[in-house]
């Protein structure tokens, strides 16, 4: 049995004329009334009486072309719905990327290419907690991009045959600590062999891994009492007094601005990553396409340093780590911090 048949018949029941249904259907006569032969064949009882003009439904007719009409409806409903789903498919953009990138950074990215290109339809990867676990979501085909940080010293594992990237701009992370009394660090990095209570991103995290280096060039003493992978958890610690950790600039802006966190070292101890766009380089859908040339026509943002000096003296953001002879100084000469809303 075939559609048209059905379509043919449900025509024919109309207009109750074989040369007008044939003209209806872009068909010859004969070719219409061997379809409909057809159909009643395959049902096994005639739907039209030919003995009359104009002809007439026969009680099968009656009783079967209605429910043909349903039929049809619900396939063509159905293979609207496919369509429909392809369509959302290949218009859709599947990114993986690290947490904090998630809450600070990407927003703001599709906001300003939806500017140029209209709505888009994005959606996340479940997130791992691991850094090589989200490379490797794009290194198995799993999305479309990577948003991710990337140092010289700590890559994606990536075929720079297979994928490429481009550079959107830069982070810093910034030891920070809950301020005491006197408004110095309570967990502050000293001039003594006093150790720094850290929480740390443990030891699978983009993060982990830059600072592991950090620490390695820099020895100091340090007593980890808290791992967690993601940003957003340990600057829920830092509030909560427990302790200092790096956390990137753009998650504690409005806490160092207004003094609810301190930095907890002098700059030299702040490490900065680029943030990176990777895509495979095989030519894509042309959604993901038109996505990747709107974003070769991004302004790089600012590095995190210029942003802090174009602040200076034009915000009262602007807060300086004292120095003396006290056993919790920081360990470097004076420096200050500002910082921006950008």
């Amino acid at each position: 049995m075939e559609l048209k048949w059905l379509e043919d018949a449900l025509s024919l029941a109309s207009t109750l004329s074989f040369s007008r249904s044939a003209r209806e259907r872009n068909v010859t006569q004969s070719a219409l009334s061997r379809r409909v032969r057809q159909l009643e064949d395959w049902l096994g009882a005639p739907l039209f009486d030919r003995s009359s003009y104009p002809i007439r439904l026969t009680e099968a007719g009656k009783t079967f072309l209605p429910r043909a009409q349903d039929i049809l409806r619900q396939v063509h409903g159905a293979r609207q719905e496919v369509l429909q789903q392809q369509e959302d498919v290949s218009e859709m953009l599947v990114f993986a990327t690290l947490n904090t990138l998630s809450l600070t950074f990407f927003p703001g990215l599709v906001r300003r290419i939806e500017d140029r290109l209209g709505s888009l339809k994005t959606r996340f990867c479940d997130q791992r907690a691991s850094f090589g676990g989200n490379v490797a979501l794009l290194n198995r085909s799993e999305c479309d991009f990577l948003l991710t940080y990337a140092h010289p010293t700590v890559s994606p594992d990536l075929d720079a045959e297979r994928f490429m990237y481009r550079h959107l701009g830069s982070e810093r992370a910034i030891p920070v600590s809950l301020p005491g009394d006197d408004g110095e660090p309570l967990h502050g990095f000293c001039s003594d062999d006093t150790p720094v209570r850290l929480l740390s991103y443990g030891n699978s995290s983009f993060f982990a891994r830059r600072l592991a280096l950090l620490f390695a060039e820099r020895p100091t003493p340090l007593i980890t009492v808290y791992e967690n992978p993601m940003s957003v958890g340990l600057k829920a610690m830092v509030l909560a007094g427990r302790g200092a950790a790096w956390v990137p600039e753009s998650l504690v802006v409005d806490e160092l601005r207004d003094g609810r966190l301190v930095p907890a070292a002098d700059p030299s101890w702040y490490i900065t990553a680029e943030i990176r766009l990777y895509r495979a380089r095989q030519q894509g859908r042309p959604a993901l396409e038109r996505f990747w040339e709107a974003i070769a026509e991004e302004v790089q943002p600012e590095p995190p340093a210029e942003r802090v000096r174009a602040a200076t003296g034009k915000r009262g953001y602007a807060r300086s780590i004292s120095t003396g002879s006290e056993s919790r100084k920081p360990r470097s000469a004076a420096a200050s911090i500002s910082v921006s809303r950008a």
